[in-house]
């Protein structure tokens, strides 16, 4: 999966991307994700930490309104266990993030060891939007991208795997998820007209995540396009980078040297 939806090196055109593809999707169409072989994976890196492991997995999860940010934290990061899962939704900055730096908000909410935590959008909504918009110079947001590289890197060599996705949703697609909203009265809470007034800014933001997708799509920290006209599909490939994510972690439960006949004896019923 992870070969299938990797961003290749060099220049990056979002609009060449099928939203509506289905790559490495298995023969008869059998979507369902491997709930209990990812918290199994998930309960190992959670026990490793337990043990003084410092290894850590930070999900990354970007892409326009109605791509299915929340239905992969429901489907996907919901089939995991309680313990070891953090979820942020990050939204517009308050007035107090705003007096910091635009990683600050970031950094206080990235996972300890043993933990695998989601951002519902991230730090690339600090380049995306205000690009877009205007409210800073292409100077300061192309220093955004290297500043983005710096940081990332930095995770890496922490101990954080760093595993980004772009849900790719087509805008005819959008609009009709936009109109299920509308016609919906239990999913008008859902709905902001902003929303219709970014989407108005289609092109602009297709262009901006092309530049995203090229500048910071490295190393230590790849991108991965899923394509996310398919709801079920989505859900899927995304368990499936994450699987395969932690698969290559590979970890393990800790063995600690414990005196099994000992205590297995103190357990034993009184005569």
């Amino acid at each position: 999966m992870r070969d299938a939806l990797a961003v290749a090196p060099g220049p990056v055109e979002i609009a060449g991307y099928d939203s509506g593809a289905r790559p490495v999707a298995p023969p008869g169409g059998d979507l369902r994700t491997d709930g209990k072989r990812l918290r199994k994976l998930q309960q190992r890196l959670w026990a490793e930490s337990t043990a003084g492991g410092r290894r850590r997995l930070l999900m990354v999860l970007q892409g326009m309104d109605t791509s299915g940010k929340g239905g992969v934290a429901k489907h996907v990061v919901g089939t995991l266990g309680p313990i070891g899962v953090q979820y942020t939704a990050f939204k517009a900055p308050t007035e107090e993030e705003r007096k910091h730096d635009f990683l600050w908000r970031i950094r206080r909410q990235l996972p300890p060891p043993g933990v695998i935590a989601v951002f519902d959008r991230s730090h690339y909504e600090d380049v995306l939007v205000p690009r877009v918009h205007r409210t800073i110079t292409e100077e300061e947001w192309q220093q955004r991208y290297d500043r983005i590289n710096d940081f990332e890197a930095e995770l890496v060599a922490g101990g954080t795997t760093v595993l980004k996705v772009m849900l790719n949703v087509g805008y005819d697609t959008q609009r009709e998820r936009l109109l299920a909203r509308l016609g919906d009265p239990d999913k008008h809470w859902k709905f902001n007209e902003k929303d219709l007034d970014e989407r108005a800014r289609w092109s602009e933001y297709q262009a901006a995540y092309s530049d995203l997708l090229e500048r910071c799509n490295t190393p230590a920290a790849p991108w991965f396009v899923v394509p996310a006209d398919s709801k079920k599909y989505r859900n899927w490939a995304v368990a499936e980078l994450l699987r395969e994510t932690l698969d290559e972690l590979d970890p393990q439960f800790p063995q600690p040297p414990l005196d099994v006949p000992r205590l297995t004896a103190r357990l034993a019923p009184p005569h």
